[in-house]
């Protein structure tokens, strides 16, 4: 299925522009947006890392969370032995 897209204008510096625009020129981009398109995408994948960090902090100083990620540990450690043992042998 194909991506659906919206055209959306950005302001960027020329010197920026030139650059993508000789890059792609030269072979280094298959175009200024795709170019840009890929940088966008690496940024919020960059944030979106940066958010779940920070939820993961927040929840490491929840007691109640801690306590339930310690009860689902216990709950299979058993079996966490037992994939060790089979990947010892």
């Amino acid at each position: 299925m194909p991506q659906v897209v919206k055209n959306y204008t950005f302001s960027l510096p020329i010197e920026l522009l030139d650059r993508l625009k000789n890059y792609s020129n030269d072979g280094y981009v298959s175009s200024v947006n795709s170019a840009v398109k890929e940088a966008i995408e690496l940024y919020v994948k960059s944030v979106e890392k940066q958010k779940l960090y920070k939820e993961m902090q927040a929840a490491a100083q929840d007691p109640l969370f801690m306590s339930d990620i310690q009860d689902v540990m216990n709950d299979f450690s058993y079996t966490d032995f037992e994939a060790i043992k089979e990947t010892d042998k």
